[in-house]
């Protein structure tokens, strides 16, 4: 029963334009939040944002979009595509109090597509009627036309309906707006007969306002005074009426009767909390005031300015925010429909793929059985050649980027075996030297060259030592990696790969050279990673970096010095550790697909464009993320975070 009377309150909703059906809900809040924290289902609770999102929307924008946005979120998590048409157009209304026509424009026009693709025809009006005062908003009166007419003709065959009244109305208001009296006057007897066949008091009153708007354009004041009054008499507490009764009094220089309407308006302006209205009304009070009475004017002043600022700080403010928030959402969820849409279509090509790959060997079945048989072998037989393939080209990447950590060791370890020979061939001309003075009996000679063997001998237990850690290093990093995760200093780590990076591009080409910069946090201590997978993501982005500052260099920029620079800073739980350059940097055409498998810019034979994509798996399987920042001209900078 609760959900039938939520059901038939947003009906109603599609049909209530003005205040006084606006109260309604205002007054009825308070069982709605009531109903809000009881609902048994999210549809239930979907239906009641929405009715919220409106109660609020001419009285509390930013809450309105909040409420708006919650009810959107739950709509689309339950696919209800009812609850998801009303948030888009309740929506729209909102976004029109913060002045945003073109916002409102597109929300409409997103109701309304999910209103035609589920043919929920009563929503596709009220998307279409918003979508047309949208467009007659931002002045686009064609538009602003063909939609509402559009809406009007979905309830050509209703004669009874509530809805062609309203639209009829807003036909109404656009030939105003552009100054076509005679047929905003036409469009306002059909809304004062309609509304009298359906006996709505308040729905009567919208003929009387447009014709006073009319007679007002015209300059016959008095007439739409009388007008006005009548839309009194329907609704006493009507605040536009009363402050536009207030401002023809003004014109017709009758200052007692103002005063009165204007302080009525401003009366049931705080009643409603009506913000922009109190700011209205109050601004005409203090602007009655100013030469008669100053104590006055500065207090209704007073009243216009603090609204003003609650107005901004709450509404803008707070909206804004909301909007930031909506809009990032509604990016997040479109950036996920099209996904959804490319898995969608993928899995449909695959599906029409394996229906013609069934169909045609059931022809070849039909046809010979034999040729079945050949077919699955020769099916069988690219299917793994293709998982060969790309398993050769993933150990291709492996392999290249072991090849390049072992030239750079290559290199690295040559010097220690430098100073092992060299320290090992003067030993062996002391123990020579030391023989002699053997034979001639000076021991004190003697003594002073052993020292010096025993001192060369504990250099060449260093160095030795040396050596030996950095093969050790080389065996780590070429092992398979065991998937057992170690206490790693993360900063002597990035060291080591930058300098045997440098060292391996070093060896492949002489003529390389760049300036090595390091910043790292020494805070930092050990973290538990997979050292193995850690250091080849490491040197892959070093390797790149160097890459490209080296093709910069060779593009003749004078003045250029290519410098690389490895740092790392512990952060908010977090360890980053940024491999930044100063090349070209990354188009931004490609940098969407730089992290896809076999995607490379290098030419063809120098990369396969598996080092990225096995870099960003590495780091997800550690929870951590991998990040590009990029300016281009300027250089780049990959940026590892690591949880502590």
């Amino acid at each position: 029963m609760k959900k039938l009377i939520i059901t038939l309150l947003l009906v109603h909703i599609c049909c209530a334009v003005f205040s006084q059906r606006l109260l309604f809900y205002v007054q009825n809040v308070d069982s709605l939040k009531h109903e809000l924290s009881t609902a048994k289902n999210d549809t239930s609770r979907a239906a009641i944002l929405n009715i919220l999102c409106w109660s609020y929307r001419s009285i509390n924008p930013d809450s309105s979009l909040l409420l708006g946005q919650q009810a959107l979120t739950i709509s689309r998590k339950t696919k209800y595509p009812v609850g998801e048409a009303d948030a888009l157009i309740i929506l729209s209304f909102t976004h029109l109090q913060f002045n945003n026509p073109l916002k409102a424009l597109e929300l409409s026009l997103k109701g309304l597509k999910v209103a035609e693709k589920n043919n929920i025809n009563s929503r596709k009006a009220w998307a279409l009627e918003r979508v047309g005062i949208a467009y007659r908003e931002l002045k686009n009166y064609p538009e602003a036309f063909n939609y509402l007419n559009l809406a009007k003709s979905l309830f050509e065959n209703d004669k009874d309906s509530m809805m062609v009244v309203t639209i009829q109305y807003q036909l109404g208001l656009t030939y105003f707006a552009m100054n076509k009296l005679d047929s905003a006057y036409y469009y306002a007897q059909l809304v004062f007969d309609r509304s009298e066949k359906l006996k709505i008091p308040w729905l009567r009153s919208n003929h009387y306002e447009i014709l006073a708007k009319a007679y007002e354009k015209k300059g016959n004041f008095n007439e739409a005074i009388s007008l006005l009054k009548v839309v009194l008499s329907i609704s006493n507490e009507n605040v536009y009426a009363n402050y536009s009764i207030a401002n023809l009094y003004r014109q017709v220089k009758r200052p007692d009767s103002t005063i009165y309407y204007a302080e009525r308006a401003l009366e049931f302006a705080q009643k409603h909390r009506s913000y922009s209205q109190i700011i209205e009304c109050a601004t005409l009070l203090s602007g009655i005031y100013e030469k008669t009475n100053p104590q006055k004017t500065i207090e209704y002043n007073r009243i216009a300015i603090s609204f003003q600022d609650s107005l901004i700080n709450s509404n803008v403010a707070n909206g804004m925010k909301n909007q930031l928030s909506f809009d990032e959402q509604e990016r997040q969820y479109e950036t996920e429909t099209v996904q959804a849409e490319y898995r969608n279509k993928i899995k449909l090509y695959a599906l029409l793929a394996g229906l013609g790959v069934f169909i045609t060997v059931g022809l070849l079945l039909y046809r010979n059985n034999r040729q079945k048989h050949k077919a699955n072998k020769i099916l069988e037989t690219t299917l793994t050649n293709l998982k060969s393939t790309q398993s050769q080209l993933i150990q291709s990447e492996k392999m290249a980027s072991l090849g390049e950590l072992t030239a750079g060791i290559a290199h690295e370890i040559q010097n220690p075996l430098n100073f092992v020979n060299n320290f090992s061939e003067v030993n062996k001309e002391m123990l020579a030297e030391m023989r002699e003075e053997i034979e001639k009996k000076k021991f004190d000679e003697v003594s002073s060259i052993a020292k010096d063997v025993e001192e060369n001998e504990e250099k060449i237990i260093y160095h030795g030592k040396r050596a030996d850690a950095i093969v050790k290093s080389m065996l780590q990093h070429s092992r398979s990696s065991n998937n057992k995760k170690e206490a790693t200093d993360i900063n002597a780590l990035c060291d080591e790969y930058l300098r045997l990076s440098y060292h391996g591009l070093r060896a492949k080409d002489n003529s390389f050279n760049a300036t090595m910069k390091t910043d790292f946090d020494e805070s930092i201590g050990n973290i538990n990673i997979i050292p193995q997978d850690i250091g080849r993501v490491i040197l892959n982005l070093i390797n790149n970096a160097f890459y490209v500052v080296d093709e910069k260099k060779k593009s003749g920029i004078e003045n250029y010095e290519p410098t690389v620079l490895v740092s790392t800073k512990k952060s908010n739980g977090k360890v980053e550790i940024k491999v930044a350059d100063n090349g070209n940097g990354i188009s931004q055409k490609i940098l969407d697909k730089i992290f896809q498998p076999f995607f490379t810019t290098k030419p063809t034979g120098q990369g396969t464009g598996l080092g990225l994509s096995l870099s960003y798996d590495i780091v997800k399987a550690h929870g951590g993320e991998l990040k590009v920042e990029t300016k281009e001209g300027e250089g780049s900078e990959f940026i590892i975070q690591l949880p502590v």
